[in-house]
């Protein structure tokens, strides 16, 4: 069936109306391309005043077509690059016909979509919230192969462009008017259709400013002096940002860069063999499986047990209206920022109104910066901070259906006030608790309901950091966990869900990464050469830094915390060579930044750097390859993910994967930690790892399963 209806109206104007008939959303798939093809050859061949492109769907256009890019294949890369071409030149023809070509915007325009748009003489936009303008494409590890790498830099200029391109900035339609990308604004669909005929009657010719004989790129082309900066200074400073592990943001400023040399056609070429080289590599592949398809699929339930799944589709879950939070500290006072700032109100009880107060004061100065920069308006800052309501009543917890307990890493402690909120509780609420490494079998102990018992573990900055994983206690009930999934969805984040054990998942992951890296300081490697490898293998902070930032005491704690938990268990805990180092730093009183200094120096004023004293207290000795300190890293954090996922913990390699991305700060680039082990091939990634093992401990000792090297996935 045809993606495209070509249809024309009493004064001739040929209206292509993008309606794909297999889905809710147009996609630039092969039927797309086809119907285009189709459209063209008969609009070449009959008369017309101009043409509107216009959707009869909700959105205007979602972009391309995820199915088909994640399945190219390098072998299949000619045909692939001809594909390209072939759309491009349908697209190319619209622009330079001579004829007026409009495209009247009527939601979100991104990726494919906005590349549509920028081949069209007119852009005009509804004035709604619903549209977005953007090319996302870098973000899935791709670059706007449709034309956007070509014209955004010539409607633009080379420096303007770049946000759009290298960090796929989305700009709502106002935004998008203020910044040159639309001509107009519609404030109804009656007149976005008049605006875009109008147009078409006052303007019989229309070509693009780039296919003027008098064109001049906006800023000066790529050989221009005011660039030259640009393109000496822009790869290494990219190449710094991304330290080599995505190729897309590099192969988006090489198109640009060289195609301001040439021509348009021959720019357009680049950008289609630049597209292709990155659709048909690993990375892309890795994204688009992850942070599309993977997320998607997550955020949809698809990953929750069966039983819980027709839970929320029998019971249609409401949206919650008031939750408590326990504990105003800076983890509890982001909470309470990150579900205000989604309708939610909000009680926010310490032990004090003034601790409480100041636990408020987090969503105030967040909210006075965002207003500073032109993110938000007086109106919307009210009524956020008007939804939290700090207090040290407990009696104000009444009425709310979610508490959530955000206090210290203390059995003891949790328990308390697990008591103090359930008195002032509806049977029906349900009480969550944001511990990091506790079991919430264990926790739940201490309420009177454990089937209403479930863990949220937010990460920090709650606020800003995507992810939540809920943890499922023996107890905890279908009801309960489909009512904490639907919560963390209604705040806009993205839930994992895991079994109940110490650490979890994320927490006892993300500790393997902090350990390693200690370790090899104890052994004496580099600390420089560890934080390097770390952001050399795509790591966003390095282990020590990161340290530093968790704090070794709390490190500590929570390690005298297992300790003491598996010997009343009756089980004996095991050492690891970190743990000599943590002690030692917290001997000599540098138990990390807010302390004043771990195995960073803080001096006031200036940037941080690795303390001095580091070299006296572990000595160096020989040093291992580079190669070997990213991979201890990478790995060890994989294999303790396959450990979680084969201990049943963890309930998919999707939300493995997730988890690792958005939560623990595993390299994009990746995948996620088990699609490590999938790119490495499971069977090479077992044999690394046994090497490693031999080298550096028994940790990295790999399971056989490995060796069968079979692909870790959940079909």
């Amino acid at each position: 069936m045809k993606s495209i209806r070509l249809e024309k109206d009493s004064d001739n104007i040929a209206h292509l109306i993008l309606d794909n008939p297999n889905a809710s959303a147009n996609v630039m798939d092969r039927d797309f391309t086809e119907s285009l093809r189709e459209a063209v050859q008969q609009l070449q061949n009959s008369d017309f005043t101009g043409i509107i492109i216009r959707s009869a769907k909700k959105t205007f256009f979602a972009g391309g077509d995820l199915k088909a890019l994640y399945a190219a294949k390098r072998e299949d890369a000619a045909e692939f690059f001809d594909s390209c071409e072939a759309l491009k030149a349908d697209l190319r023809w619209l622009e330079t016909q001579g004829k007026p070509v409009v495209a009247a915007i009527n939601g979100a325009a991104l990726g494919g979509g906005w590349e549509i748009c920028l081949a069209c003489h007119q852009r005009i936009a509804l004035d709604s919230g619903t549209v977005k303008i953007g090319l996302p494409e870098v973000t899935l590890g791709l670059l706007p192969g449709g034309g956007g790498c070509t014209r955004m830099p010539r409607l633009l200029g080379l420096q303007n462009s770049l946000p759009y391109l290298l960090e796929g900035k989305q700009l709502n339609a106002q935004r998008a008017q203020e910044a040159g990308l639309i001509h107009q604004l519609a404030q109804t669909p009656e007149q976005l259709l008049e605006l875009a005929r109008t147009f078409i009657l006052a303007n019989p010719q229309s070509q693009q400013p780039w296919d003027s004989p008098d064109y001049r790129m906006p800023g000066g082309d790529a050989n221009n002096r005011k660039n030259t900066q640009l393109r000496i200074i822009a790869p290494a400073m990219l190449r710094q940002k991304t330290k080599g592990c995505l190729p897309a943001p590099e192969a988006i400023l090489a198109t640009v860069v060289e195609g301001a040399q040439v021509d348009f056609d021959t720019a357009s070429r680049i950008e289609s063999r630049h597209f292709v080289e990155l659709a048909c590599g690993p990375v892309a592949k890795n994204m688009i499986g992850t942070f599309w398809f993977g997320k998607n699929a997550v955020e949809a339930g698809d990953c929750l047990p069966e039983a819980v799944r027709e839970e929320m589709r029998a019971e249609k879950i409401q949206p919650l209206h008031k939750i408590g939070i326990l504990g105003a500290g800076m983890m509890g006072a982001a909470i309470a920022y990150a579900c205000a700032g989604k309708g939610v109100q909000v009680v926010l009880k310490d032990i004090s109104a003034e601790a409480a107060q100041k636990g408020k004061g987090y969503a105030d100065k967040a909210l006075q910066k965002r207003l500073q920069q032109g993110k938000t308006d007086e109106n919307s800052v009210r009524e956020i901070l008007d939804r939290i309501h700090p207090t040290a009543d407990p009696q104000d917890l009444q009425g709310c259906e979610l508490v959530i307990e955000a206090v210290f890493e203390n059995r003891k402690l949790k328990a308390e006030v697990t008591v103090e909120a359930e008195t002032q509780l509806a049977e029906s609420a349900v009480f969550a608790s944001n511990t990091s490494t506790l079991p919430i079998t264990g926790l739940a102990r201490a309420s009177t309901r454990p089937m209403n018992f479930i863990g949220l573990h937010f990460f920090s900055p709650a606020d800003r950091m995507p992810l939540v994983e809920i943890i499922r206690g023996e107890q905890t009930s279908d009801d309960t966990l489909a009512r904490a999934f639907a919560f963390v969805r209604q705040i806009d984040k993205t839930p994992i869900v895991v079994n109940d054990s110490r650490g979890f998942f994320t927490s006892r992951v993300f500790g393997c990464y902090t350990n390693e890296g200690i370790a090899m300081l104890g052994e004496g490697v580099c600390p420089a050469s560890i934080e390097n490898a770390a952001a050399l293998a795509g790591f966003p902070v390095g282990p020590l830094a990161v340290s530093d930032e968790v704090s070794l005491t709390l490190m500590g704690k929570i390690r005298q915390q297992t300790v003491a938990d598996l010997e009343t268990e009756g089980k004996t805990p095991a050492a690891h060579p970190a743990d000599s180092v943590v002690d030692r730093m917290l001997e000599l009183g540098r138990a990390g930044k807010a302390s004043g200094g771990g195995f960073y120096s803080y001096p006031e004023g200036r940037k941080k750097h690795l303390w001095r004293g580091l070299e006296e207290e572990f000595p160096e000795a020989e040093q291992p390859p580079l190669v070997d300190i990213e991979e201890r890293l990478l790995f060890i954090m994989a294999l303790e993910t396959l450990r979680c996922y084969n201990e049943k913990i963890l309930r998919s390699v999707r939300e493995a994967n997730i988890g690792s991305i958005f939560g623990i700060g595993f390299p994009p680039w990746t995948g996620g930690a088990l699609q490590t082990i999938n790119q490495y091939g499971p069977a090479e990634f077992a044999r690394r790892a046994r090497e490693l093992a031999e080298r550096y401990g028994e940790r990295f000792e790999p399971p056989e399963m490995l060796f069968d090297n079979q692909a870790l996935t959940d079909e």
